[in-house]
């Protein structure tokens, strides 16, 4: 009798599982993006790659389409894959996709504050502040040019002291980055030795790795918006997404010359034929549109941010057909923009003709979209352009870069966190001359 009673529990438990299963994948919105179905708590995270959940998004692209949603615990959101979606998304419907998704763990560190991690009048606020100031500091002019020049020179003679030896790059372009950043906000630039530098360096660097982690889970007085909580974030926001992002990008492009020689070569006899010995600045860009090109491809390649960063809807709206109701987190998925085979011809290699014409002059592209695109673009994407071209070709100006002796191969495969950072592995620079 008791077995009787125990299997008839068990039928019931089961047809009040499979009821709840049933009604968990029935959206609560009417037309709402598809998406593979989900489990009771967990969502859909029983079927993603949590290290590199982007390649989990293109797969799921591949079946339901430019538009989908996915289920992170009991989070819904809807991602936008390929160049034509996010482009409409986020410059034809700025307004209403241009709001900040805020995950819990930047809600913790931020308090929804700064730049990042805040949105309404305070962002609004923060960012013309933001721009304002790295234009009066001399974003885009040669100002700023000449401390990115000079800081080159410093990044030179300390990779030289190595004497041609193995070192680890990445630490040494955070700092040289790092350094603009320092000059604008406290008139001085940093030793490359400093202590308390490098534990700036490595806990910035810390904070992104952290970032990675899966997701479970004027009218007013703009004077009120500048106090120390609020300027303190956006100081710590400015060093993250200004050093992070472009030295990362530096040190892909030094693996890719280790990897392509004669791609190496070809930017080196091009700096040699418009340079020359003298300091390459940003203005040279025009003379050099293969070196430029090559620029280019390596922030595309690398594919720093490929979930771009989490957006949320301003209000309900109406895209592509469905319906996505107001506060509805969206990953503008960049991986896929910056892949996208309707805009690039070879997508999946590194192929620096993507930037260029037949006769061999720079063209670009509109799917090149690496610093996102709309409301909610980079605000120092002036200053990173500059950043890694007068930084890379100074590089390549004074070395040859290769792998240590007994170095087979050069290693690809992206490091684990918010950015797709290469995994530590050492080069060396041979001077030129």
């Amino acid at each position: 009798m008791d077995l009787g009673l125990s299997v008839a529990t068990y039928f019931v438990l089961i047809l009040v599982l499979l009821y709840i299963l049933h009604r968990w994948n029935k959206t609560s919105s009417a037309n709402f993006p598809p998406g593979p179905k989900c489990w009771p708590l967990i969502g859909n995270l029983h079927i993603m790659d949590l290290n590199r959940p982007h390649k989990t998004y293109l797969e799921l692209a591949k079946t339901y389409g430019s538009v989908f949603s996915v289920q992170m615990g009991m989070k819904k959101m809807v991602v936008l894959a390929g160049y034509e979606a996010v482009k409409d998304a986020l410059i034809n419907h700025a307004e209403e996709f241009g709001e900040r998704g805020i995950v819990k763990m930047l809600k913790d560190m931020d308090k929804e504050k700064g730049l990042i991690s805040s949105n309404g009048e305070n962002w609004k606020v923060m960012r013309r502040f933001t721009i304002t100031t790295l234009r009066d500091f001399g974003m885009g002019k040669s100002t700023i040019e000449d401390k990115i020049a000079e800081e080159s020179v410093h990044l030179t003679n300390h990779i030289a002291s190595f004497k041609g030896k193995q070192f680890d790059d990445l630490m040494i372009l955070n700092a040289a980055v790092a350094n603009i950043i320092v000059a604008i906000l406290l008139g001085h630039r940093m030793s490359y030795e400093d202590p308390q530098f490098k534990r700036l360096l490595s806990l910035t660097n810390e904070n992104v790795r952290l970032l990675g982690a899966p997701m479970v889970s004027d009218a007013e007085n703009s004077q009120t918006y500048f106090h120390n909580d609020n300027l303190r974030v956006l100081v710590r926001n400015l060093f993250t997404a200004g050093m992070e992002t472009t030295s990362t990008t530096l040190s892909w492009g030094l693996l890719l010359m280790v990897k392509y020689p004669k791609i190496q070569e070809k930017v080196q006899e091009e700096i040699s034929r418009v340079v020359g010995s003298a300091q390459p600045l940003y203005s040279h860009r025009g003379q050099m549109p293969f070196t430029y090109a090559v620029v280019h491809e390596i922030q595309r390649f690398s594919d720093i941010i490929p979930l771009g960063v989490i957006h949320e809807t301003s209000r309900d709206v109406t895209f592509k057909g469905y319906f996505i109701p107001k506060g509805t987190f969206i990953i503008p998925l960049l991986t896929s923009v910056l892949k996208d085979k309707t805009q690039f011809e070879k997508p999946d290699e590194f192929y620096p003709n993507h930037f260029l014409d037949a006769k061999g002059n720079f063209i670009k592209k509109d799917a090149f979209l690496p610093f996102s695109a709309g409301r909610r673009v980079c605000a120092g994407e002036n200053l990173a352009r500059m950043e890694l071209f007068i930084f890379f070709t100074s590089l390549l100006q004074k070395f040859t870069f290769c792998l240590p002796p007994g170095i087979g191969h050069v290693n690809m495969t992206p490091g684990v966190g918010i950015t797709s950072t290469p995994m530590k592995q050492m080069i060396c620079a041979v001077p030129r001359f």
